[in-house]
């Protein structure tokens, strides 16, 4: 073998060495002068940490509603992951289940227990739903209604005492006009047995 081809390798890999070492000095000159960059959330009224010569803080600012929620991101994602264990273990206990009761098209009797699935998910929406608080739409509608009541009753109370004192200015005038002031009253209406 010639000379040559041992010489080579020597130079190559002496060669990589150096491009390695050039390329990585900078990187390792650098490490040590970057300051930290810190990424925060605030919520509310809460202040921004001040920056400091070593470390970079940058702040987003949420409002005070969102500080014990969970995440935008991880809300209402779809994936199985994120069940509650309570209805994997429903689903789990419903899986083989038919006949009576079950609500399934398989077994004996396996409609009657649809009627109750039905009902049942109407309280549950009834329970939670807001707009179906009953006992307060009631209650706001009869504070409705007794603002106007005494109003109403007290102009009703107003005309009835006008018209009063009219009829009696009118008795009182006719009385004195037409009829003498000796005559007895007539006398009672006779009862018949």
């Amino acid at each position: 073998m010639p000379e040559e081809f041992f010489m080579r390798p020597p130079i190559a890999i002496a060669a990589a060495l150096g491009a390695a070492l050039f390329l990585a000095g900078p990187a390792v000159a650098q490490s040590g002068s970057e300051p930290k960059v810190n990424q925060l959330i605030i919520y509310g009224d809460d202040q921004c940490p001040q920056s400091t010569d070593g470390e970079i803080i940058i702040c987003a600012k949420k409002p005070e509603s969102e500080r014990f929620r969970i995440p935008e991101i991880l809300r209402g994602t779809a994936s199985p992951q994120n069940e509650a264990w309570n209805n994997r273990v429903i689903a789990y206990e419903t899986v083989g289940r038919s006949g009576t009761m079950s609500c399934s098209s398989t077994g004996a009797g396996g409609w009657t227990g649809c009627a109750g699935k039905l009902i049942d998910a109407a309280y549950a929406e009834k329970d939670s739903d807001p707009g179906l608080k009953f006992s307060e739409l009631i209650a706001a509608e009869r504070a409705k209604r007794m603002a106007t009541i005494d109003t109403e009753a007290a102009e009703t109370q107003a005309r009835v005492e006008a018209a009063e004192r009219e009829y009696e200015a009118r008795q009182r005038a006719q009385g004195t006009a037409t009829a003498p002031a000796d005559e007895p009253p007539p006398p009672p209406p006779a009862r018949n047995p």
